[in-house]
């Protein structure tokens, strides 16, 4: 709780982590709030990451950031914004648990009362209510969702309507439910008055339910991309490949061209395609098996399926492929005690049936479609259909698909006799909560790739500790398994946060002194055959074909030279065109016919090759805006360039992928405002001029770009900017609509480039049909206040013109109208953050000079 003076957020140390569910804008409305209530906000690194050993609280609407299991090993409690609403309506810091974005938490942001209900069952409900996330009400009142009541005539139901309650009244049943499965299914059949499943026959028909757990996610290995490669509309760099280092296994067995269409998709975002598994950081492979996996997974790296990468460049959004069971490699040879099973479903459809088809291939059992007697599981939806009813004439088993989940994900056969294998509620289609169960690391690495302790590198042993933290602090049993509730007595003794020397220090002092040192879990090698087989990846070719794109790159304009000449077979001059290009051909073709003729009568005397040498790989990707040294001199850019290139140094266009920027003070040029969004950094191009020099590449952290004067001007940290960029991954604008006029200075054009590279929705203003914002009103738009668009617009009397329409038109939508002057946009996209002044509306923006 805070203290009296400073705020109910006093002490509290605060980072967000951006995500399509909690956009950068709405992250600069709650900092405000957050700081004027005592908080202090922390800034992300300069690599993007949170700042987790100097934070208190992480705010996140998802678990799906990679810093979370981190946060799990060191009691960093994650919760949604819900709690920053919650604690400042309560006038105090609202407890954590209700408000944690874990999915495993099935009653997060629940508040139950109970009425007249017997005792046992009421604390029953409430105790397992709280510790699945949700919290107990005395009373009905404005924040609670759910009454627990047996009918609508109980007085504390009956108080309730008259005040107007909102929530929702429901059976006790509801929630006995939910804790058997240990998922929370829909509460529809329970409501009171008049709850389905007392009115209804379980086995009348119920419509099958669309579950979104499944998108993208039905299938380990597809072979296609899930949208069309080759699209009109130029696709956005899908930036969560920002500096990764991928690898992509040979067992993957997809098509050549399906493999080039991956690589350039990760590699226009910024990410980079390696050709050893011990430089990479995302390890794409098939199968569980081979020495590559076995590497990459003891050193800590990202495994993931084709359908996790897949899914990645779908929804431009990281999450953890543990999180689906097919975004994980399948095992080879399935799971023991599956071989020789005849496995058929029933009830499910759609996405679900062919996950349940994917899912058992996986686990090594044979999927049937129809359910004969040589059958021995039934896997349903429900316990109503006809395959139901024969199945215990059979002696065929029914379960629904938990057992196979949970068999799946432990890595071992599940025995069916567990009660929550063979619940199925009345009235409610299990299709609804399909896919929502997580693998268990502790059990993939005790089966399939254990040890490897001595061979890790100090970054994976602290990886490797950071995980067994967070398992020892979560729960191990019941719904809320793998959940952190706290650190066991039992667990080790060691700081995740302290480097690895510290670490083996204090180790070795455990080891000769009088403390009792924690014994190490025993690891069961696997004594099958699984990790037998190799996977090496064939780099032949894609390395063959890099030398050819930088080789091709390199003599770039001795081509384009040549092909302007030849293009000029009509002009009358005296020399060039077709004339030229003739010539240039036969003396060519006469020098080739002489080296043959002279092979042919002495071999002992064949001239030797000069081959051009191999360009390095390139290791450094570089935007550079302002430079004086190539100011009105092209044919020394050229030189510079190829020297750069040479030493490993691309030269690249805004619009591409790049690591640094490089200007001589701080500008706000397009190129510039456009590397930064993509989480550039940014160098004084003195780097460059060192590089030339000196014919070697320094370490660019000693080159970072300082100019004080600039900063104060516009008020900006550079280094925070660029660490709001690498957190924001060019989603700074992202859903904001910003219009801007055709005739505004300097062209509309770059401002578009600006917007779009922040992800900004852009469009011309021209009071045409087109560009209106669809009519709405408050009540349509759930009472939210409404959102602010953006009209970019001059000063000139044809651009005033257009200011009421745009107006009537914001206002039509629910939307908040603001004019602003170009300088607000290069002001956020320099600051990084989404933020506004009365001084940018262009009524008050008096500044001649934009730029």
């Amino acid at each position: 709780m805070a203290d009296a003076g400073g705020g109910i957020f006093a002490e509290c140390a605060i980072a967000f982590v951006p995500s399509n569910c909690l956009a950068p804008k709405m992250i600069g409305e709650l900092s405000s709030i957050l700081e004027d209530n005592g908080a202090s906000i922390c800034e992300p690194r300069r690599d993007g990451s949170i700042p987790i050993e100097r934070v208190t609280h992480i705010i996140s609407n998802t678990i799906d950031f990679p810093q979370y299991v981190e946060s799990q090993a060191i009691m960093i409690p994650v919760v949604t914004t819900q709690w920053i609403t919650m604690s400042i309506a309560r006038r105090k810091q609202a407890q954590v648990r209700p408000f944690s974005p874990d999915p495993r938490m099935i009653f997060a942001e629940v508040i139950v009362t109970c009425a007249d209900l017997p005792i046992m069952d009421k604390e029953s409900i409430i105790g397992a209510t709280m510790a699945l996330g949700g919290q107990e009400a005395k009373d009905a009142s404005r924040l609670t969702t759910h009454i627990c009541a047996l009918s609508m005539d109980d007085p504390k139901v009956a108080s309730a309507l008259k005040k107007g309650f909102r929530g929702k009244v429901v059976l006790p049943h509801w929630f006995d439910d939910c804790f058997k499965l240990g998922k929370r299914i829909d509460e529809g059949p329970y409501l009171l008055p008049d709850p389905e499943i007392l009115s209804k026959r379980p086995e009348e028909d119920l419509q099958i339910p669309v579950n979104s757990n499944l998108i993208d996610a039905t299938s380990a290995n597809p072979q296609s991309v899930p949208f069309p490669a080759d699209s009109e509309t130029a696709r956005k760099p899908v930036t969560v490949f920002q500096d990764r280092k991928v690898f992509l296994s040979s067992d993957l067995n997809i098509s050549s061209r399906l493999s080039k269409v991956v690589e350039d998709i990760i590699v226009q975002g910024g990410g980079k395609m390696v050709r050893d598994v011990e430089d990479c950081n995302m390890f794409i492979c098939q199968y569980r098996d081979g020495p590559q996996y076995v590497q990459a997974a003891q050193s800590c790296k990202e495994i993931g399926s084709l359908a996790w990468l897949f899914y990645l460049v779908v929804h431009n959004h990281w999450r953890n492929p543990l999180h689906r069971l097919l975004h994980y490699p399948i095992p080879k040879n399935g799971i023991e005690g599956f071989q020789g099973l005849r496995i058929t479903v029933s009830n499910y459809g759609g996405e679900a049936r062919i996950y349940l088809e994917n899912l058992i291939k996986a686990c090594g059992a044979e999927f049937t479609k129809t359910m004969k007697s040589d059958n021995t599981h039934l896997i349903t939806a429900r316990d109503t259909s006809e395959k139901c009813k024969a199945a215990p004439e059979w002696g065929v088993a029914v379960v629904n698909h938990l057992w196979l989940e949970e068999s799946y994900a432990k890595c071992e056969k599940k025995q069916i006799n567990l009660p929550k294998y063979n619940h199925f509620p009345p009235r409610t289609n299990l299709g609804e909560i399909i896919g929502q169960t997580f693998i268990d690391e502790a059990r993939l690495r005790e089966i399939y790739y254990p040890g490897g302790e001595e061979s890790m590198s100090p970054r994976a042993k602290r990886k490797r500790k950071i995980l067994e933290a967070a398992e020892d602090n979560s729960y191990h049993k019941g719904p809320a398994e793998g959940v952190v509730i706290g650190r066991h007595e039992s667990s080790r003794d060691f700081d995740v946060m302290r480097d690895d020397k510290s670490a083996d220090s204090k180790q070795k002092q455990r080891s000769t002194g009088t403390a009792v040192e924690t014994p190490v879990r025993s690891r069961r090698v696997n004594s099958g055959k699984e990790n037998d087989s190799p996977s090496v990846v064939s780099t032949g070719g894609r390395s063959a074909k890099a030398k050819a794109r930088d080789l091709l790159q390199y003599i770039a304009p001795d081509i384009a030279l040549y092909e302007k000449e030849k293009k000029r077979s009509k002009t009358g001059a005296p020399w060039g065109g077709k004339r030229a290009a003739d010539m240039t051909e036969k003396e060519q073709h006469a020098k080739t016919t002489r080296a043959s003729s002279v092979e042919d009568h002495d071999d002992s005397k064949r001239p030797s090759k000069k081959h051009r040498p191999s360009l390095p790989d390139v290791e450094m990707r570089l935007v550079i805006t302002g430079y004086p040294r190539w100011v009105g001199d092209k044919s020394k850019e050229d030189n510079d360039r190829r020297k750069l290139r040479d030493l490993g140094v691309q030269v690249v266009q805004e619009s591409h992928p790049c690591d640094y920027v490089a200007a001589p003070k701080l500008v706000r040029t397009v190129k510039f405002l456009c590397a930064l969004a993509r989480g550039a950094t940014a160098l004084s191009t003195e780097y460059i001029d060192s590089v030339l020099e000196t014919n070697s590449v320094p370490d660019p952290s000693e080159y970072l770009l300082q100019d004080s004067n600039a900063e104060a001007q516009y008020d900006i940290d550079l280094q925070r900017s660029v660490a709001r960029a690498k957190a924001n991954r060019g989603r700074l604008l992202h859903g904001i609509p910003i219009y801007c006029t055709d005739k505004v200075r300097n062209g509309a054009d770059s401002y578009r480039a600006i917007a779009e590279a922040n992800g900004a929705i852009f469009k011309l203003y021209r009071a045409r049909s087109g560009t209106t914002i669809k009519p709405t009103t408050a009540e349509e738009d759930g009472n939210a206040p409404p959102e602010p668009v953006y009209l970019i617009s001059g000063t000139s009397h044809e651009e005033q013109q257009l200011w009421p329409r745009f107006e009537d038109m914001a206002v039509k939508g629910n939307m908040e109208p603001r004019i602003v002057a170009p300088d607000w946009l290069l002001d956020v996209a320099m600051a990084q953050t989404v933020r506004f002044d009365d001084k940018f509306l262009v009524v008050n923006f008096n500044k001649s000079e934009l730029w």
